[in-house]
């Protein structure tokens, strides 16, 4: 069965089987622009997209109410301790400690360029948070996440009383690039040069209206078949044409030799 229109509701009918015959006959198709737009992404992300570095420096909150030494830490204290980083991250970001860290390293940014370059949040809800910053220069990621981690403390105590951090871990100089990912370019590249092919090749199927055979005529239009005109070149071999085999061809006439008392000398035949 193939495409059909149904005369009662005028709905088309799609014969899945036939569509996928279609895919498939066109299976070069969907490799080619697979190959196409996945080799497009590759080299959209190796040559063309600048890449980034990240580096990540580890801060630690002090509570001022726990107990050094204490073996027992309310889980108030935790909870205090642990919503304090939320705070510290808000201070960070403020335009007072980003631009110590500007006029302090020197930077050719403002505040806002910086300020999208940072980020900051809790490692697995705990009272430990990580300050991230992304730089195309990863000596200029490593400098910046170190120096917004030495400015932080100062900051911290100045604003929020009886409460400091401490630094973990320094920033290091990133040997790998964050971003992009040119595995995940050139996946997205292959998918979506399958889809756009198939989607082609869908409506090329859908849109086309050419009769290849007898049962298309019945189930497309619900009319009896009168006549079918048969195929005498065998292009369609194996459809329901009933001709599939060209017609013998005719000897041609002896060629004539010559002539002898009015009459012709043929070559023998045969």
């Amino acid at each position: 069965m193939d495409k059909t229109q149904n005369p009662n509701n005028n709905e088309m009918v799609i014969d899945l089987v036939q569509l996928a015959k279609a895919l498939w006959h066109r299976a070069w198709a969907i490799v080619l622009a697979m190959v196409i737009f996945g080799g497009a992404a590759f080299g959209y992300a190796r040559f063309l997209i600048t890449p980034l570095y990240q580096a990540s420096a580890m801060m630690y909150v002090n509570n001022s109410s726990i107990n050094v030494g204490s073996t027992q830490v309310d889980l108030s204290d935790l909870s205090a301790a642990q919503s304090l980083v939320e705070t510290y991250i808000v201070i960070l970001k403020t335009r007072g400690t980003l631009e110590q860290v500007i006029e302090q390293e020197n930077l050719p940014y403002d505040y806002e360029t910086l300020s999208g370059m940072i980020e900051a949040g809790a490692v697995n809800s705990t009272e430990v948070f990580s300050i991230n910053v992304t730089s195309a220069d990863p000596e200029e990621a490593e400098r910046i996440a170190n120096c917004v981690a030495e400015i932080l403390p100062d900051r911290i105590a100045e604003i929020v009383e009886g409460s400091s951090v401490k630094i973990v871990d320094y920033a290091i100089v990133p040997s790998h690039k964050s971003s992009p990912s040119i595995s995940r370019y050139t996946l997205l590249g292959l998918l979506l040069g399958a889809v756009v092919s198939c989607g082609i090749i869908v409506l090329l199927y859908l849109f086309d209206d050419q009769i290849r055979d007898e049962e298309y005529v019945r189930q497309t239009f619900d009319l009896p078949l009168l006549a079918a005109i048969p195929d005498l070149t065998g292009k369609n071999s194996g459809s329901s044409y009933y001709y599939s085999k060209k017609p013998p061809e005719r000897r041609r006439p002896p060629k004539c030799l010559g002539k002898r008392k009015g009459m012709f000398q043929t070559a023998p035949m045969g």
